[in-house]
């Protein structure tokens, strides 16, 4: 017996988010509906972090303690024949017994993609979100940086259960565009609920000049009365990396 580590990619347009649910259909349930027919004995995988219904990965981590005979890469490929179409792992390794992806973790990276067209593009629908008017480059640079570091973040999402700290630190952040797209890069020890979806929605209201940068440092300090209300959709956000300590 031993613990195994696993890097998973999903397109979650399918999925009611990454933890497994009652009835609903999810990446963990598929993951362990897979690793039942390596006769896994487990009752729990363990995942690195949660994704909201819609949110894709392409490096979520899961562990989990499994009776394996063959090689490693023979476990990549037995475990990828038996998960749906929009799942693949595509690295696998042994970890110590003690090993937690989520307690473990010292940073997680997250990508948001959005596309600036005055008509819909069906081919990037799926993965990005259309903006239109486009977006100011300098305005979006301004308001990320006023991100970075320690802060309360409560006004950009939720903490995972109640009484927990709301204050995250946030390493890097980086805003890149390529023809019509942008790409937006978070990279933090921790997020809160709902956070990098809060956080784009409110640098695009800036980056569209619809306020100022400064409504970003006025929500860190929780001083803000007029601010844009909603989040960017879940379509949008992939968790792209989970870094551990060596």
């Amino acid at each position: 017996m031993a613990r195994y580590q696993i890097i998973l990619a999903y397109d979650g347009t399918g999925f009611f988010g990454s933890q497994r649910q009652a009835t609903a259909r999810t990446a963990q349930s598929e993951l362990e509906k897979a690793l039942r027919r390596l006769d896994w004995q487990g009752n729990s995988v363990l995942l690195a972090g949660r994704t909201d219904s819609g949110v894709h990965a392409s490096g979520q981590v899961a562990a989990f303690d499994l009776q394996w005979n063959h090689t490693l890469g023979d476990l990549q490929n037995a475990i990828n024949s038996n998960l749906p179409v929009e799942m693949s792992v595509s690295a696998v390794k042994i970890v110590p017994d003690d090993f937690h992806p989520r307690f473990d973790a010292v940073s997680r990276r997250y990508l948001y993609r959005i596309y600036c067209q005055k008509v819909r593009d069906p081919l990037r629908e799926r993965y990005a979100w259309r903006q239109w008017p486009p977006l100011n480059g300098e305005a979006l640079q301004e308001a990320g940086r006023l991100l970075v570091g320690t802060h309360d973040f409560s006004a950009f999402g939720t903490p995972p259960r109640p009484g927990i700290s709301t204050v995250r630190t946030v390493q890097e952040i980086k805003w890149r565009s390529q023809d019509d797209e942008w790409f937006f890069e978070i990279c933090a020890e921790a997020f809160l609920y709902h956070m990098v979806r809060r956080l784009v929605y409110v640098q695009v209201a800036v980056g569209q000049g619809k306020y100022p940068a400064q409504v970003v440092a006025d929500l860190l300090q929780c001083r803000s009365s007029t601010v844009p209300a909603g989040l960017a959709p879940a379509n949008g956000l992939t968790l792209v990396e989970v870094t551990y300590a060596e």
